[in-house]
């Protein structure tokens, strides 16, 4: 394999990606719109074309904006299993996505980067920066004024390297298909997923961090809503009267375990994450994010809540309503039966060079949803860093490794 021509392709495609304005709306998903914004059609234009250069068949960009494409088996090969590989197109809201100027650092020595924003790559914070130092590994990252979109470009990029090197190198290999999808970032990347295309029994997403990552396991992930309900009155005379519905959301949030907090816990400890908080004096809502590997602890969690915003409703004198929605489940369970897929990875990864780094997922992907609907699908490092924020950053020889092993697992040589 030639990898300068490996990394060329990566790098080209990947800035060209990163430029293309792809940020989802969680509001418009919630409301049932898919794709919740109609600029993520562009991307999908995009790699529609280009898998239909590559040769693929079946090419089609569904009315939910998934790009499907089915590439055959090499002759003598057609009895191989095959599976699909899936990374998502949109961006994070929280940051924006618009207007990307990628920038390229390379042969990074190990300094402090200060981007044209003023923000700043600090290796001296970020140990997987110090690392890429070391290694004078080629750094892209935004300018700083929003951010780079390696979630999942980069993981876009890499599987569109590797099915060109494996097409273009005439690498023997059983069916693969390809699935790119909408609003994973909103949690609702798999509502629409066409199972009426996919025929594979199994998958992979591309949508890791750091080299090695290989996730077979993520959080139970639960929405919960909290509406408080109070008594409006006119402040001047509100004394025994009023009953503040913003003073009780406040106070509920400010109850929550402080050491069980995003920001407080790592590895495999859970946490509840207040996401917003809106409303007036007579109604006001608390959005509630809930995490935990453990579905016993998770229960756990949502009679916590129920039982906190009833004493804070209580307190006041005002009402409360406690909404949980499942949002995905640990996907652990998932191989069981299929043991056989890590294990393919797994030869994927080492005859790649690199050596795999089991870790839990502290969120979720796609492949968590598509675990559940029976198609277990463990995830693969991209070579991103940072992820939803403005000092995100992205290792070219990482994103090449992550196409290496994605050819590995394609090729049968």
């Amino acid at each position: 394999m030639d990898t300068g021509e490996l990394q060329s392709s990566l790098l080209e495609r990947f800035l060209r990606y990163v430029q293309t304005w792809t940020t989802s709306d969680s509001l418009s998903a919630d409301s049932g719109s898919q794709p919740s914004t109609e600029r993520q059609f562009d991307l999908a234009r995009i790699l529609e074309s280009e898998l239909k250069s590559l040769q693929l068949q079946n090419v089609c960009v569904t009315s939910k904006c998934y790009v499907y494409g089915w590439l055959p088996a090499s002759e003598g090969l057609e009895n191989v299993e095959s599976f699909c590989l899936l990374a998502h197109m949109d961006t994070v809201e929280e940051v924006s996505g618009e207007n990307v100027k990628p920038q390229i650092h390379t042969n990074y020595d190990g300094q402090k980067i200060t981007l044209a924003s003023g923000n700043v790559l600090n290796p001296e914070t970020d140990s997987a920066l110090a690392l890429a130092g070391k290694n004078h590994e080629t750094i892209i990252s935004s300018d700083g004024n929003t951010l780079l979109g390696a979630d999942d470009k980069a993981g876009v990029a890499e599987i569109m390297s590797a099915l060109e090197t494996v097409i273009k190198n005439k690498l023997p290999h059983g069916a693969i298909e390809v699935c790119f999808s909408p609003d994973e970032e909103t949690g609702h990347g798999m509502d629409n997923v066409p199972l009426n295309l996919i025929k594979s029994k199994y998958a992979y997403t591309v949508d890791g961090g750091h080299i090695g990552e290989l996730e077979t396991e993520c959080f139970n992930a639960f929405k919960s809503e909290i509406t408080f309900t109070g008594i409006s009155t006119h402040t001047g005379s509100a004394r025994g009267k009023l009953v503040n519905a913003v003073t009780m959301a406040s106070n509920f949030v400010t109850n929550l375990p402080r050491q069980e907090a995003p920001e407080t816990t790592d590895g495999y400890e859970g946490f509840y994450a207040p996401m917003t908080i809106e409303g007036s004096m007579e109604k006001s809502k608390v959005l509630l994010f809930l995490r935990d590997f453990d579905s016993a602890n998770m229960e756990k969690r949502k009679a916590l809540v129920e039982t906190l915003a009833q004493a804070t409703a209580d307190s006041f004198g005002g009402k409360a309503e406690v909404v949980h929605s499942q949002q995905y489940l640990n996907m652990k369970k998932g191989f069981e039966k299929r043991k056989d897929i890590i294990e393919k990875l797994t030869a994927a990864y080492k005859k790649a060079g690199v050596e795999p780094v089991f870790s839990p997922i502290r969120g979720g992907t796609d492949g968590s949803r598509l675990t559940e609907m029976g198609i277990p699908t463990p995830n693969i490092f991209t070579g991103g860093h940072n992820y939803h924020s403005r000092t995100e950053w992205a290792s070219l020889e990482q994103m090449e490794k992550a196409a290496q092993v994605l050819v590995n697992l394609i090729s049968k040589v």
